[in-house]
């Protein structure tokens, strides 16, 4: 599998979801054991600028091109197409692929109401939930958690914590849960759930998503300005 170093964080190139899934999780042997990380510019240039953001991207075993900034650098320097895979695209088809298989299957995070649903939604599309979880408990509730993951069986885990939070967070579970798949997937719940909009599939056409957001978001202006200087350290042969 090839992979690009992109601003000091080493990001496999893939052709498709399907592709990621087959190689690197649902393999013949069963859940291959690890932790998938999305990486976008946003997260790349948080990296060149906090270490510790750093050292936890770089404990992924699974880092993947979420952004479309991301894998077009990677597609320039491989000198091949490298698909962007949104998160929230992933870990949908991987909780469909699960359910061909029975895998058990946890969900963490997000508020009780639209975990719940999420797990509700899920079920009627045959996916084998064993346990959920709100996000909201405290550090030190954090160990009973844990525990009731390992408990569950679950070999999919996916975390919506929001970052640093989720990635600090299965990192920890990871000690107690070896042989399990973790997945970061931010708010991914709420737009499965349609409790957030996602963008039109026209903004998506054309990985123009970043843009919607931004109008759907003004607020979001001084997030999207490290888009300019990632773009800004692409040129100079910094990232």
């Amino acid at each position: 599998m090839n992979s690009v170093n992109v601003g000091g964080i080493d990001v496999l190139a893939y052709q498709s979801i399907d592709e990621l899934i087959d190689t690197s999780i649902l393999v013949p042997e069963g859940v291959k054991p690890g932790v998938a990380v999305a990486i976008n510019p946003e997260k790349v240039m948080a990296a060149n600028i906090d270490q510790q953001v750093m050292s936890t991207l770089q404990q992924a075993t699974l880092r993947y091109p979420d952004g479309i900034g991301v894998s077009y650098v990677m597609s320039k320097r491989l000198k091949m197409p490298v698909a962007r895979i949104p998160g929230c695209e992933l870990w949908e088809r991987l909780m469909l692929r699960s359910a061909e298989n029975k895998v058990p299957v946890f969900l963490l995070g997000a508020k009780e109401s639209v975990v719940l649903e999420a797990r509700n939604k899920l079920l009627a599309q045959g996916v084998n939930v064993v346990g959920y979880r709100n996000g909201y408990f405290s550090a030190d509730e954090q160990q009973q958690v844990i525990d009731e993951i390992a408990a569950s069986g679950a070999q999919l885990v996916s975390v919506a914590l929001g970052s640093p939070r989720q990635e600090l967070f299965i990192f920890e579970c990871q000690k107690s849960c070896p042989s399990t798949f973790f997945m970061g997937v931010g708010g991914t719940y709420d737009v499965f759930t349609e409790n957030v909009k996602r963008a039109p599939s026209a903004f998506r056409a054309v990985n123009l998503e970043w843009l919607y957001r931004l109008l759907s978001q003004p607020t979001r202006i001084l997030r999207q300005s490290n888009l300019i200087k990632y773009f800004y350290y692409y040129l100079t042969k910094k990232v």
